[in-house]
């Protein structure tokens, strides 16, 4: 016997507004019912668990100690110039002159992710 994963739990202030940066990062559509000032959104499921995001009170104030990790489509480096244009802020720079690592990004309420080397990067050069 085995648990499934079956959602992202994401605090935030604003549940619909943020469902709407995600939606654009990973191409996944609202959930039909979700309006602005929900308290309660989430993306519908594609591959892999659902993200969901409910209303807290409190603010985002220390380090993440889970966050996503984004393998794009694209290029690494094209992606976080999309993703910045979505809204995102950039945290951390952790890519190497030989093209390897990762850029570390925060949604506009702060939670930060990864945007990790694309398969095309990845191809024919080292980890």
């Amino acid at each position: 016997m085995v648990s499934v994963v079956q959602n992202v739990a994401i605090d935030c202030a604003d549940p619909y507004e943020l469902a709407r940066f995600w939606s654009g990062v990973t191409g996944r559509p609202l959930h039909p019912d979700d309006r602005p000032g929900a308290r309660e959104t989430q993306l519908m499921p594609g591959e892999g668990p659902a993200l969901y995001f409910n209303q807290v009170p409190e603010p985002k104030t220390v380090k993440n100690r889970l966050h996503l990790c984004l393998r794009p489509e694209t290029s690494r480096d094209e992606e976080v110039e999309r993703l910045l244009g979505l809204g995102a802020t950039f945290v951390a720079d952790h890519r190497n002159a030989d093209g390897t690592g990762w850029a570390v990004l925060a949604d506009p309420e702060g939670n930060e992710f990864c945007v990790l080397r694309s398969e095309s990067d990845r191809a024919g050069k080292p980890s």
